[in-house]
């Protein structure tokens, strides 16, 4: 009798840890052969996937904070701290390695799925096999990618290199609720991103919107990769991604929405 899909995922999980814990016992698969084999690129794929997925719920937690209608100060204020704290500052680091691993594996295994079969079956029928975001995770993610240009280049760039290399430097605020604390002003930098400017408004949706697919089909893919997939669990694991997917990508999508209908102010 084949093993049943469950056992195949925990013998891959199993393969993985062993060869995480002792790579001398397995000469033929060197770390390079690994992270460069569909296991590796899968494994990759599945555990820089979680930490993203986490990542997601803080960065949107702290973007909602523009919500409270109060001139920006509490969202100046979560900025400042995520922008000044050591140890934040140092996992930022980890989140740009993991991101740009999480890229170029995804492009990689993208690239093989399609050399692996250069000449689609007749009667393969994907449609019927497959939902149309789980088979154009490539080009989301490079949608996205394209977005996340733009979104660093808004925000990300002007906070951390302002006034380096003709890089445009953030006003500063000080936050009268919070002890008079000297900040950069964010949130006047997303007013003056978004408000009046309906192109810039429509990519920041539409990136999202890019995001949600790709949160649909890769939250799932994410569990499926380390063995949890069972019948019992999967479809929990389906609704519990689908609202996390909606949720976050909805607050998102707000954000820019709300400034250009002046909904905050």
């Amino acid at each position: 009798m084949p093993p049943s899909s469950s056992c195949k995922k925990v013998l891959f999980l199993a393969i993985c840890v062993l060869l995480l814990y002792d790579n001398y016992n397995y000469p033929f698969m060197t770390w390079k052969h690994f992270f460069t084999s569909s296991l590796g690129k899968k494994f990759t794929m599945g555990l820089t996937g979680f930490f993203l997925i986490s990542f997601l719920i803080v960065h949107c937690f702290i973007n909602s904070m523009i919500f409270f209608n109060d001139g920006g100060e509490t969202f100046n204020h979560w900025g400042h701290f995520m922008g000044s704290n050591l140890i934040i500052r140092t996992m930022e680091l980890g989140l740009f390695a993991f991101l740009i691993l999480h890229i170029i594996q995804g492009l990689m295994l993208w690239k093989q799925n399609n050399d692996a079969r250069p000449v689609k079956y007749a009667m393969n029928r994907p449609e019927k096999n497959s939902k149309w975001y789980s088979r154009s995770m490539g080009l989301l993610g490079t949608l996205i990618l394209m977005f996340l240009v733009l979104h660093l280049y808004h925000f990300w760039v002007p906070s951390r290199f302002g006034g380096m290399a003709n890089v445009h430097v953030l006003e500063t605020t000080t936050l009268g609720d919070y002890a008079n604390e000297e900040a950069h002003n964010l949130y006047l930098a997303m007013q003056q991103v978004f408000q009046d400017n309906i192109l810039v408004v429509i990519i920041y949706v539409l990136g999202v919107a890019s995001l949600f697919w790709h949160l649909l089909h890769g939250f799932q893919s994410a569990f499926q990769t380390f063995g949890v997939n069972h019948k019992r669990y999967t479809p929990m694991i389906r609704t519990i991604g689908f609202i996390y997917s909606l949720v976050i990508c909805l607050l998102f999508a707000l954000m820019p929405i709300s400034i250009y209908m002046d909904w905050i102010n």
